[in-house]
Formats: structure tokens, C-alpha cells, sequence
């Protein structure tokens, strides 16, 4: 089975206290442990060593990273986790520098990374409903979809040589919330997940 290491990113404020992602954590942290996966999980907003986090990235075949989409990014708590663990981690541990070298300082940007074989998914909560991404005629996002929303995220786990499992989205959890079949449609898609993409890779 695989080990797997759950990033939960999200900040809490008066208004947001976490419970929704809070809850995505846990019911992944419980059914990939039902599987036989052997899991470990940092509240970012908790505290962390920055060691053991570069550690914990070495250590998972997976890694899922659970947070809020907060001002079109990640909560500044996480993005302040990113700044030290990956920047901590550019010692070769996570990459090795920025894929460049002295013979070549124009090519290969990005493609240092150290962690390849490794897979890692995109879990999110938004107050956007998901009618706003996908569709030319919504002014705001022009058809772009979610993935594109995050497209820095993804970015960043290319830099470490991490390829990506399909994203999941929790829409209008703020105006319009319908929890219960978001945690059916997230059961299913860790389901999806691990039973036919990450299953198929370590066959």
C-alpha cells in the first residue's frame, strides 16, 4: 500500500473556522487507513517543523493537499508553509535548485525536482459555485476552469517532479452549502482515486 501525507492548509478566521476541511481530512485520513495506506497529517494553522515537513514530502508516494481557496490562492498560513518547507527543501531534498545549469542557464527552468514517481491531489473548498468555472459566457473567470484557478499550486508541485491525480472541489460552501453530497461525491472521488489511478501506478 502506499503512504500518504494530507496537507491541511486552512486558516481560521471568525467566519471560516475550518470545520469542512477539518472534516475532508479526517474522512480521507480514515479511509485510506481502512485500505491498508499508511497516512500522516499537518495542520499547517497548528504549527510544524520545517524538517519533518520536508521529510514528510520524501516519505508519501501521495500527497494531499486540503485547503480553502482563499483571495483566488491558498490561505497565507499555507503559502507561508510553502515559503519555508520548499525553499528549505531546494538543498536537493525536494529539488535540486531550479533545474538549470552553468551550461545551459536558459533551458529546463522548473524541472529540478526530486520527488519524481511521486503523485500528488488538489482538494479545495470554495465560496464560488462551480457553474462559475467551465462556462465562456461567466464574466469573471471567462471559462477558465478550477484547475487553471490553481494552476500556481500545480506549478509548484511540478517544480518538485510530483505529477498530479485529479482535483477535487467543494463549491458554494458559504451562500449555497449542500455538505452532505459533497462528502459523497468526496468519498467517491478518493474512491476513483486510489482504486484506479494510484493502484494502477504502483501495479
Amino acid at each position: 500500500m502506499s503512504t500518504v501525507f494530507i496537507l491541511n492548509g486552512h486558516q481560521p478566521y471568525p467566519f471560516a473556522k475550518g470545520e469542512l476541511n477539518a472534516t475532508l481530512v479526517e474522512r480521507a485520513k480514515v479511509y485510506l487507513e481502512g485500505l491498508d495506506h499508511d497516512v500522516w497529517v499537518t495542520r499547517v494553522a497548528k504549527g510544524y517543523d520545517i524538517d519533518q515537513e520536508v521529510a514528510n514530502h520524501q516519505w508519501a508516494d501521495v500527497i494531499i493537499m486540503q485547503f480553502p481557496v482563499n483571495w483566488m490562492g491558498v490561505p497565507w498560513s499555507f503559502k507561508k508553509y510553502m515559503d519555508e518547507v520548499y525553499t528549505a527543501g531546494m538543498d536537493g531534498r525536494l529539488c535540486h535548485g531550479d533545474g538549470r545549469s552553468a551550461d545551459a542557464p536558459k533551458a529546463n527552468y522548473g524541472m529540478g525536482g526530486a520527488l519524481h514517481g511521486k503523485r500528488y491531489m488538489i482538494s479545495a473548498t470554495l465560496n464560488a459555485p462551480a457553474e462559475a468555472f467551465d462556462d465562456p459566457s461567466e464574466p469573471f473567470f471567462e471559462g477558465s476552469s478550477f484547475d487553471e484557478l490553481l494552476r500556481p499550486v500545480h506549478l509548484n508541485a511540478k517544480f518538485f517532479g510530483m505529477k498530479p491525480l485529479p482535483s477535487f472541489g467543494a463549491f458554494d460552501v458559504m451562500k449555497n452549502p449542500d455538505i452532505e453530497s459533497d462528502l459523497a461525491r468526496f468519498d467517491a472521488h478518493l474512491q476513483r482515486v486510489f482504486t484506479e489511478e494510484v493502484s494502477h501506478a504502483a501495479a
